[in-house]
Protein backbone atom coordinates (compact mmCIF):
# COMPACT_ATOMS: atom_id res chain seq x y z
CA UNK A 1 0.00 0.00 0.00
CA UNK A 2 1.41 3.42 -0.72
CA UNK A 3 2.36 5.69 1.96
CA UNK A 4 -0.58 8.15 2.54
CA UNK A 5 0.32 11.64 4.16
CA UNK A 6 -2.29 13.19 6.33
CA UNK A 7 -5.20 15.55 4.90
CA UNK A 8 -3.29 18.59 5.36
CA UNK A 9 0.53 17.72 3.96
CA UNK A 10 -1.34 15.96 1.25
CA UNK A 11 -3.32 19.34 0.40
CA UNK A 12 0.23 21.35 0.77
CA UNK A 13 1.90 19.05 -1.78
CA UNK A 14 -0.84 18.49 -4.32
CA UNK A 15 -3.32 21.02 -4.69
CA UNK A 16 -0.91 23.22 -7.45
CA UNK A 17 -1.36 22.83 -11.14
CA UNK A 18 1.59 24.63 -11.89
CA UNK A 19 5.01 24.91 -11.01
CA UNK A 20 7.03 27.50 -9.34
CA UNK A 21 9.71 28.11 -6.10
CA UNK A 22 8.29 28.89 -2.72
CA UNK A 23 9.58 29.49 0.36
CA UNK A 24 9.74 25.77 2.31
CA UNK A 25 6.98 25.06 4.33
CA UNK A 26 9.12 24.42 8.23
CA UNK A 27 6.16 22.51 9.55
CA UNK A 28 5.76 20.55 6.44
CA UNK A 29 9.67 19.66 6.17
CA UNK A 30 9.85 18.95 10.08
CA UNK A 31 6.96 16.47 10.10
CA UNK A 32 7.99 14.61 6.76
CA UNK A 33 11.70 15.67 5.45
CA UNK A 34 13.84 16.88 8.42
CA UNK A 35 12.64 13.69 10.59
CA UNK A 36 13.58 11.12 7.99
CA UNK A 37 10.16 10.09 7.66
CA UNK A 38 9.68 10.26 3.98
CA UNK A 39 13.04 9.32 3.28
CA UNK A 40 12.53 6.07 5.00
CA UNK A 41 9.39 5.51 3.18
CA UNK A 42 10.44 5.53 -0.48
CA UNK A 43 13.23 3.39 0.97
CA UNK A 44 10.94 0.59 2.35
CA UNK A 45 8.13 1.15 -0.37
CA UNK A 46 11.13 0.44 -3.06
CA UNK A 47 12.78 -2.74 -0.63
CA UNK A 48 9.19 -3.92 -0.46
CA UNK A 49 8.96 -4.05 -4.44
CA UNK A 50 12.26 -5.67 -5.00
CA UNK A 51 11.75 -7.93 -2.52
CA UNK A 52 8.95 -9.19 -4.27
CA UNK A 53 10.41 -9.32 -7.55
CA UNK A 54 13.62 -11.59 -6.13
CA UNK A 55 10.78 -13.82 -5.28
CA UNK A 56 9.43 -13.93 -8.81
CA UNK A 57 12.75 -14.52 -9.87
CA UNK A 58 13.14 -11.42 -11.58
CA UNK A 59 16.40 -10.33 -10.13
CA UNK A 60 18.40 -13.58 -11.46
CA UNK A 61 20.09 -11.88 -14.50
CA UNK A 62 21.53 -14.75 -15.73
CA UNK A 63 17.90 -15.25 -17.26
CA UNK A 64 18.70 -12.75 -19.70
CA UNK A 65 20.62 -13.49 -22.47
CA UNK A 66 23.79 -11.48 -23.23
CA UNK A 67 23.89 -9.86 -27.12
CA UNK A 68 25.78 -12.37 -29.04
CA UNK A 69 29.14 -10.55 -30.09
CA UNK A 70 28.14 -11.71 -33.93
CA UNK A 71 25.75 -8.70 -33.98
CA UNK A 72 27.34 -5.41 -34.93
CA UNK A 73 24.72 -3.51 -34.19
CA UNK A 74 20.69 -3.63 -33.61
CA UNK A 75 19.39 -0.51 -35.44
CA UNK A 76 16.48 1.24 -34.70
CA UNK A 77 14.11 0.90 -37.20
CA UNK A 78 10.35 1.75 -37.27
CA UNK A 79 10.47 2.80 -33.48
CA UNK A 80 11.82 -0.57 -32.55
CA UNK A 81 15.57 -2.28 -32.03
CA UNK A 82 14.67 -6.34 -32.23
CA UNK A 83 17.51 -8.09 -30.80
CA UNK A 84 15.85 -11.40 -30.80
CA UNK A 85 13.51 -11.92 -33.52
CA UNK A 86 9.91 -12.01 -32.17
CA UNK A 87 10.70 -11.87 -28.78
CA UNK A 88 8.87 -8.97 -26.74
CA UNK A 89 11.07 -9.32 -23.80
CA UNK A 90 13.93 -8.03 -26.50
CA UNK A 91 12.19 -6.25 -28.75
CA UNK A 92 12.66 -2.52 -27.36
CA UNK A 93 11.00 0.60 -28.30
CA UNK A 94 12.98 3.34 -29.48
CA UNK A 95 13.65 6.44 -31.12
CA UNK A 96 17.13 7.97 -32.14
CA UNK A 97 19.37 5.25 -30.40
CA UNK A 98 20.77 1.56 -31.74
CA UNK A 99 22.21 -0.68 -30.12
CA UNK A 100 25.64 -2.02 -29.76
CA UNK A 101 25.67 -4.20 -27.33
CA UNK A 102 23.95 -5.72 -23.86
CA UNK A 103 25.49 -8.07 -21.03
CA UNK A 104 23.88 -9.40 -18.46
CA UNK A 105 25.17 -8.99 -14.94
CA UNK A 106 25.37 -12.37 -14.67
CA UNK A 107 28.10 -12.29 -17.53
CA UNK A 108 29.70 -9.33 -15.88
CA UNK A 109 30.92 -11.20 -12.85
CA UNK A 110 28.33 -10.48 -10.44
CA UNK A 111 26.05 -13.38 -8.46
CA UNK A 112 23.79 -10.92 -7.43
CA UNK A 113 22.88 -8.58 -10.08
CA UNK A 114 20.95 -5.85 -9.25
CA UNK A 115 22.01 -2.91 -10.92
CA UNK A 116 22.51 0.64 -9.64
CA UNK A 117 24.96 3.63 -10.17
CA UNK A 118 27.64 3.80 -13.02
CA UNK A 119 30.25 6.14 -14.66
CA UNK A 120 33.22 6.04 -17.41
CA UNK A 121 36.76 6.64 -17.60
CA UNK A 122 38.55 7.73 -20.71
CA UNK A 123 42.69 7.08 -21.21
CA UNK A 124 44.91 9.49 -22.45
CA UNK A 125 45.19 7.46 -25.59
CA UNK A 126 41.44 7.28 -25.95
CA UNK A 127 40.37 3.85 -24.51
CA UNK A 128 36.61 4.09 -23.04
CA UNK A 129 36.18 2.43 -19.74
CA UNK A 130 33.09 1.65 -18.05
CA UNK A 131 32.35 1.01 -14.06
CA UNK A 132 28.66 -0.73 -13.55
CA UNK A 133 27.55 -0.69 -9.91
CA UNK A 134 25.93 -4.09 -8.76
CA UNK A 135 24.68 -5.33 -5.39
CA UNK A 136 27.93 -6.87 -4.69
CA UNK A 137 30.56 -4.61 -5.96
CA UNK A 138 31.28 -2.37 -9.32
CA UNK A 139 32.09 -4.59 -12.55
CA UNK A 140 34.87 -2.80 -15.05
CA UNK A 141 34.49 -3.08 -19.14
CA UNK A 142 36.36 -1.89 -22.18
CA UNK A 143 33.60 -0.45 -24.79
CA UNK A 144 35.83 -1.18 -27.74
CA UNK A 145 35.74 0.95 -30.78
CA UNK A 146 33.12 -1.35 -32.26
CA UNK A 147 30.68 -0.78 -29.38
CA UNK A 148 31.06 -3.82 -27.09
CA UNK A 149 31.40 -4.46 -23.73
CA UNK A 150 34.70 -6.58 -23.16
CA UNK A 151 34.77 -7.74 -19.53
CA UNK A 152 37.92 -6.91 -17.70
CA UNK A 153 37.38 -8.11 -13.67
CA UNK A 154 35.38 -6.40 -10.75
CA UNK A 155 36.29 -4.54 -7.41
CA UNK A 156 33.50 -6.60 -4.73
CA UNK A 157 32.11 -4.25 -1.73
CA UNK A 158 34.27 -3.30 0.97
CA UNK A 159 34.55 -6.77 2.70
CA UNK A 160 32.91 -5.67 6.02
CA UNK A 161 29.65 -4.56 4.40
CA UNK A 162 26.64 -6.75 3.39
CA UNK A 163 25.64 -6.36 -0.59
CA UNK A 164 23.32 -3.42 -1.29
CA UNK A 165 21.09 -2.29 -4.53
CA UNK A 166 22.44 1.18 -3.46
CA UNK A 167 25.83 1.66 -4.55
CA UNK A 168 26.80 4.67 -6.43
CA UNK A 169 29.91 5.71 -8.71
CA UNK A 170 31.63 9.30 -9.76
CA UNK A 171 34.45 9.96 -11.56
CA UNK A 172 38.04 12.20 -10.21
CA UNK A 173 40.52 11.72 -12.91
CA UNK A 174 41.69 8.19 -13.91
CA UNK A 175 40.05 7.10 -10.31
CA UNK A 176 36.59 6.45 -9.31
CA UNK A 177 34.72 7.37 -5.82
CA UNK A 178 32.21 4.33 -4.80
CA UNK A 179 29.35 4.76 -1.59
CA UNK A 180 27.18 2.23 -0.57
CA UNK A 181 24.57 2.13 1.65
CA UNK A 182 25.36 -0.45 3.42
CA UNK A 183 26.61 -0.59 6.64
CA UNK A 184 30.39 -0.18 7.33
CA UNK A 185 31.48 -0.05 3.71
CA UNK A 186 32.62 3.33 3.45
CA UNK A 187 33.72 4.90 0.53
CA UNK A 188 36.19 3.27 -1.97
CA UNK A 189 37.98 4.87 -4.12
CA UNK A 190 39.79 2.83 -7.01
CA UNK A 191 42.07 3.64 -10.33
CA UNK A 192 40.55 2.75 -13.33
CA UNK A 193 44.46 3.13 -14.73
CA UNK A 194 44.64 0.12 -13.51
CA UNK A 195 42.59 -2.01 -16.04
CA UNK A 196 44.69 -1.00 -19.00
CA UNK A 197 46.98 -4.18 -18.60
CA UNK A 198 44.27 -6.23 -18.06
CA UNK A 199 44.01 -9.46 -20.53
CA UNK A 200 40.36 -9.93 -21.00
CA UNK A 201 40.99 -13.80 -21.26
CA UNK A 202 42.01 -13.66 -17.73
CA UNK A 203 39.68 -10.73 -15.64
CA UNK A 204 41.14 -9.99 -12.62
CA UNK A 205 39.00 -9.40 -9.42
CA UNK A 206 40.80 -6.41 -7.42
CA UNK A 207 40.72 -6.49 -3.83
CA UNK A 208 40.01 -3.74 -0.86
CA UNK A 209 43.24 -4.22 0.88
CA UNK A 210 46.40 -3.42 -2.25
CA UNK A 211 43.71 -2.06 -5.38
CA UNK A 212 42.06 0.68 -3.19
CA UNK A 213 42.69 3.87 -0.79
CA UNK A 214 39.27 3.66 1.88
CA UNK A 215 38.01 6.33 3.51
CA UNK A 216 36.13 5.01 6.89
CA UNK A 217 35.14 8.32 8.61
CA UNK A 218 31.13 8.23 7.70
CA UNK A 219 28.92 7.54 10.81
CA UNK A 220 28.20 4.00 10.02
CA UNK A 221 29.33 3.52 6.92
CA UNK A 222 26.34 4.26 5.16
CA UNK A 223 26.27 7.05 2.17
CA UNK A 224 23.09 7.36 -0.16
CA UNK A 225 25.20 9.30 -2.97
CA UNK A 226 28.84 10.21 -3.61
CA UNK A 227 29.90 13.48 -5.38
CA UNK A 228 33.32 15.01 -6.60
CA UNK A 229 35.16 18.12 -7.70
CA UNK A 230 37.44 17.78 -9.86
CA UNK A 231 38.96 21.17 -10.10
CA UNK A 232 39.52 21.59 -6.38
CA UNK A 233 40.34 17.70 -5.29
CA UNK A 234 38.30 16.37 -3.08
CA UNK A 235 34.68 13.72 -3.02
CA UNK A 236 31.46 14.19 -1.45
CA UNK A 237 29.74 11.56 1.28
CA UNK A 238 25.53 12.67 0.66
CA UNK A 239 22.85 11.30 2.45
CA UNK A 240 25.45 9.61 5.29
CA UNK A 241 22.72 8.40 7.86
CA UNK A 242 22.38 8.76 10.82
CA UNK A 243 20.61 11.97 10.58
CA UNK A 244 21.03 12.71 13.89
CA UNK A 245 25.33 12.24 13.71
CA UNK A 246 27.76 15.20 13.61
CA UNK A 247 27.30 16.28 10.08
CA UNK A 248 23.24 15.53 9.79
CA UNK A 249 23.45 13.54 6.65
CA UNK A 250 24.46 16.43 4.94
CA UNK A 251 27.98 16.83 2.65
CA UNK A 252 30.75 15.08 4.11
CA UNK A 253 33.81 16.50 2.37
CA UNK A 254 37.04 14.12 1.69
CA UNK A 255 40.11 15.65 0.74
CA UNK A 256 41.74 13.74 -2.25
CA UNK A 257 45.11 15.41 -2.78
CA UNK A 258 46.94 12.38 -0.83
CA UNK A 259 45.16 8.94 -1.88
CA UNK A 260 47.19 7.10 1.33
CA UNK A 261 45.46 8.96 3.50
CA UNK A 262 41.85 9.85 3.35
CA UNK A 263 40.73 12.86 5.55
CA UNK A 264 37.55 14.97 5.60
CA UNK A 265 37.94 18.72 6.09
CA UNK A 266 34.47 19.22 7.15
CA UNK A 267 30.99 18.76 6.46
CA UNK A 268 27.69 21.05 5.70
CA UNK A 269 25.09 20.23 7.99
CA UNK A 270 22.96 22.99 8.09
CA UNK A 271 20.45 21.86 5.94
CA UNK A 272 20.43 18.34 7.20
CA UNK A 273 20.08 15.24 4.50
CA UNK A 274 21.33 15.78 1.06
CA UNK A 275 20.19 13.44 -1.08
CA UNK A 276 22.48 14.71 -4.00
CA UNK A 277 24.48 17.59 -5.23
CA UNK A 278 26.54 18.86 -7.61
CA UNK A 279 30.25 20.30 -6.65
CA UNK A 280 31.61 23.11 -9.07
CA UNK A 281 34.19 26.27 -8.93
CA UNK A 282 31.17 28.92 -9.88
CA UNK A 283 31.32 30.82 -13.27
CA UNK A 284 28.37 32.74 -13.48
CA UNK A 285 26.20 35.84 -14.24
CA UNK A 286 26.18 36.00 -10.15
CA UNK A 287 29.59 38.24 -9.85
CA UNK A 288 29.45 37.73 -5.83
CA UNK A 289 30.41 34.10 -6.16
CA UNK A 290 32.40 33.76 -8.83
CA UNK A 291 35.35 31.94 -8.10
CA UNK A 292 33.84 30.48 -5.01
CA UNK A 293 33.66 26.68 -4.39
CA UNK A 294 29.47 26.04 -4.72
CA UNK A 295 27.60 23.07 -4.09
CA UNK A 296 23.87 22.44 -5.76
CA UNK A 297 22.23 20.55 -2.95
CA UNK A 298 19.09 18.24 -3.97
CA UNK A 299 17.88 18.25 -0.17
CA UNK A 300 14.43 16.22 -0.32
CA UNK A 301 12.16 19.38 0.01
CA UNK A 302 14.85 22.19 -1.17
CA UNK A 303 17.33 23.06 -3.95
CA UNK A 304 19.54 24.45 -1.21
CA UNK A 305 22.84 26.27 -2.53
CA UNK A 306 25.92 25.77 -0.42
CA UNK A 307 29.42 27.97 -0.29
CA UNK A 308 31.66 25.69 0.60
CA UNK A 309 34.88 26.97 -0.32
CA UNK A 310 35.64 26.80 3.70
CA UNK A 311 35.37 23.18 4.09
CA UNK A 312 35.51 23.49 8.03
CA UNK A 313 32.88 26.27 7.85
CA UNK A 314 30.57 26.09 4.72
CA UNK A 315 27.32 28.51 4.49
CA UNK A 316 23.99 28.09 2.94
CA UNK A 317 23.49 30.93 0.15
CA UNK A 318 19.95 29.86 -0.36
CA UNK A 319 17.31 27.34 0.12
CA UNK A 320 14.46 27.05 -1.92
CA UNK A 321 11.53 24.77 -2.43
CA UNK A 322 8.63 24.40 -5.27
CA UNK A 323 5.22 24.11 -5.59
CA UNK A 324 4.37 20.19 -5.64
CA UNK A 325 7.24 18.99 -4.04
CA UNK A 326 7.36 15.37 -3.34
CA UNK A 327 10.84 14.47 -2.85
CA UNK A 328 13.54 16.33 -4.57
CA UNK A 329 16.19 13.94 -5.60
CA UNK A 330 18.97 15.22 -8.07
CA UNK A 331 19.92 17.94 -11.03
CA UNK A 332 22.68 19.23 -13.18
CA UNK A 333 23.73 22.48 -14.14
CA UNK A 334 23.22 23.08 -18.24
CA UNK A 335 26.77 24.74 -18.42
CA UNK A 336 29.48 24.31 -16.09
CA UNK A 337 31.36 26.93 -17.08
CA UNK A 338 28.19 29.25 -17.16
CA UNK A 339 26.30 28.49 -14.60
CA UNK A 340 22.58 30.16 -15.04
CA UNK A 341 20.43 27.12 -15.48
CA UNK A 342 20.10 23.40 -13.78
CA UNK A 343 17.41 20.87 -14.31
CA UNK A 344 16.30 19.16 -11.36
CA UNK A 345 14.21 15.81 -11.32
CA UNK A 346 11.86 14.84 -8.30
CA UNK A 347 11.65 10.92 -7.94
CA UNK A 348 8.37 10.70 -5.92
CA UNK A 349 5.81 13.41 -7.73
CA UNK A 350 5.12 10.79 -10.29
CA UNK A 351 4.23 7.76 -7.45
CA UNK A 352 2.56 10.01 -5.23
CA UNK A 353 0.41 11.73 -7.59
CA UNK A 354 1.37 15.15 -6.65
CA UNK A 355 2.01 18.53 -8.63
CA UNK A 356 3.04 18.51 -12.02
CA UNK A 357 3.90 14.47 -11.51
CA UNK A 358 0.32 13.85 -10.26
CA UNK A 359 -0.42 12.15 -14.15
CA UNK A 360 2.46 10.18 -13.83
CA UNK A 361 4.92 11.52 -16.64
CA UNK A 362 8.27 12.65 -15.58
CA UNK A 363 8.56 15.92 -15.10
CA UNK A 364 12.00 17.94 -15.10
CA UNK A 365 11.96 21.03 -13.44
CA UNK A 366 14.24 24.28 -15.01
CA UNK A 367 15.77 26.29 -12.41
CA UNK A 368 17.06 30.14 -13.00
CA UNK A 369 20.22 30.68 -11.04
CA UNK A 370 21.23 33.34 -12.30
CA UNK A 371 20.75 35.29 -8.65
CA UNK A 372 21.92 31.84 -6.45
CA UNK A 373 20.60 33.69 -3.38
CA UNK A 374 16.95 33.72 -5.02
CA UNK A 375 17.15 30.86 -7.66
CA UNK A 376 13.61 31.13 -9.66
CA UNK A 377 11.66 27.73 -11.07
CA UNK A 378 11.00 28.94 -14.13
CA UNK A 379 9.69 26.06 -15.89
CA UNK A 380 9.41 22.25 -16.91
CA UNK A 381 9.28 19.69 -19.03
CA UNK A 382 6.74 16.44 -19.31
CA UNK A 383 7.97 13.57 -20.71
CA UNK A 384 5.42 11.61 -23.44
CA UNK A 385 5.40 8.04 -21.68
CA UNK A 386 4.73 7.00 -17.97
CA UNK A 387 7.48 6.71 -15.37
CA UNK A 388 9.45 7.53 -12.75
CA UNK A 389 12.63 10.13 -13.14
CA UNK A 390 15.78 9.28 -10.98
CA UNK A 391 19.17 10.28 -12.62
CA UNK A 392 20.22 12.92 -15.25
CA UNK A 393 23.67 14.38 -16.36
CA UNK A 394 23.94 17.14 -19.08
CA UNK A 395 26.71 17.19 -22.16
CA UNK A 396 26.59 20.05 -24.63
CA UNK A 397 22.79 20.68 -25.63
CA UNK A 398 21.46 17.80 -24.40
CA UNK A 399 20.46 16.19 -21.18
CA UNK A 400 20.29 12.56 -20.82
CA UNK A 401 18.08 10.70 -18.23
CA UNK A 402 17.27 7.66 -16.69
CA UNK A 403 13.73 7.01 -16.33
CA UNK A 404 13.37 3.78 -14.47
CA UNK A 405 11.30 1.58 -16.32
CA UNK A 406 11.55 4.40 -19.06
CA UNK A 407 14.92 3.95 -20.45
CA UNK A 408 17.45 6.56 -21.64
CA UNK A 409 15.62 9.84 -23.05
CA UNK A 410 17.81 12.42 -24.53
CA UNK A 411 16.76 15.90 -24.21
CA UNK A 412 17.82 18.92 -26.41
CA UNK A 413 17.66 21.95 -24.09
CA UNK A 414 19.60 24.21 -25.94
CA UNK A 415 16.58 26.64 -26.09
CA UNK A 416 16.31 26.98 -21.93
CA UNK A 417 18.50 30.62 -22.31
CA UNK A 418 16.04 32.04 -24.91
CA UNK A 419 12.68 30.29 -23.52
CA UNK A 420 13.09 29.13 -20.10
CA UNK A 421 9.30 27.80 -19.76
CA UNK A 422 10.86 24.51 -21.21
CA UNK A 423 8.12 24.87 -24.06
CA UNK A 424 11.05 24.77 -26.23
CA UNK A 425 12.36 21.54 -25.24
CA UNK A 426 12.44 18.57 -27.43
CA UNK A 427 13.13 14.81 -27.16
CA UNK A 428 15.18 14.31 -29.40
CA UNK A 429 16.19 10.67 -28.98
CA UNK A 430 14.83 7.25 -26.42
CA UNK A 431 15.73 3.44 -25.68
CA UNK A 432 13.39 1.71 -23.68
CA UNK A 433 15.24 -0.76 -21.41
CA UNK A 434 12.16 -2.46 -19.92
CA UNK A 435 9.67 -4.01 -22.56
CA UNK A 436 7.94 -5.69 -19.85
CA UNK A 437 6.12 -2.29 -19.35
CA UNK A 438 5.12 -1.19 -22.55
CA UNK A 439 1.22 -2.11 -23.25
CA UNK A 440 0.51 -0.21 -20.40
CA UNK A 441 -1.52 2.57 -20.36
CA UNK A 442 0.58 5.61 -20.85
CA UNK A 443 3.56 3.48 -22.09
CA UNK A 444 4.87 2.22 -18.99
CA UNK A 445 4.60 2.20 -15.37
CA UNK A 446 5.00 4.44 -12.29
CA UNK A 447 7.33 1.62 -10.51
CA UNK A 448 10.90 1.49 -9.43
CA UNK A 449 12.53 -0.78 -12.15
CA UNK A 450 14.74 -0.37 -15.18
CA UNK A 451 17.43 1.62 -15.48
CA UNK A 452 18.83 3.49 -12.24
CA UNK A 453 21.81 5.42 -14.29
CA UNK A 454 24.12 6.10 -17.39
CA UNK A 455 27.03 7.71 -18.29
CA UNK A 456 26.69 9.65 -21.33
CA UNK A 457 30.29 11.72 -21.76
CA UNK A 458 32.62 9.13 -24.29
CA UNK A 459 33.76 11.11 -27.34
CA UNK A 460 32.68 7.68 -29.03
CA UNK A 461 29.39 8.64 -28.64
CA UNK A 462 28.57 5.53 -27.18
CA UNK A 463 26.07 5.75 -23.87
CA UNK A 464 26.38 3.19 -21.04
CA UNK A 465 23.54 2.31 -19.79
CA UNK A 466 23.15 0.57 -16.08
CA UNK A 467 19.92 -1.37 -15.45
CA UNK A 468 18.49 -2.60 -12.04
CA UNK A 469 17.35 -5.95 -13.05
CA UNK A 470 19.09 -7.43 -16.48
CA UNK A 471 22.21 -5.77 -17.07
CA UNK A 472 24.41 -3.04 -18.90
CA UNK A 473 23.51 -1.58 -22.54
CA UNK A 474 25.18 0.42 -25.14
CA UNK A 475 23.40 2.28 -27.67
CA UNK A 476 24.50 5.18 -29.13
CA UNK A 477 22.12 7.95 -31.43
CA UNK A 478 21.39 6.81 -34.99
CA UNK A 479 23.78 8.61 -37.52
Amino acid sequence: MKYSLNAVALAALSSYAAAKEIAPDEVLAAELFDSGVRHETIMSTKMAYWDSRREQGLFDSTQYKSMDASVDVVPCTNGIAELVAGDPLYTFKCSGLDLYDFKSHADLGSNGGEGAGSWGWTSPDGREFVAVAQSDGAAFAEISPEGKLIYLGRLPQYPDAEPSLWREIKGYKSYIVIGSEAYYHGIQVFDMAKLLDVDPASPVTFNNEDDISHFNGLPAGRSHTVQTNEEVGYAVASGAQPRNSSCKSGLIFIDLSDLSNLTSPGCAAADGYVHDAQCLIYRGPDTKYVGEDICYGYNEDTLTIYNVTDKANPSIISRTSYEGASYTHQGWVLDEQWQQYLVLDDEYDEYDHAGLGAPGYPITYIWDVSSLEAPKQTGYYRASRKGIDHNQFVNGDYVYQSNYGGGLHILDVSSIPSDPTGKGVTEVAYFDIYPEDDDEEGGGQVEFQGTWSHYPYFKSGYILINTIERGAYVVKLSS
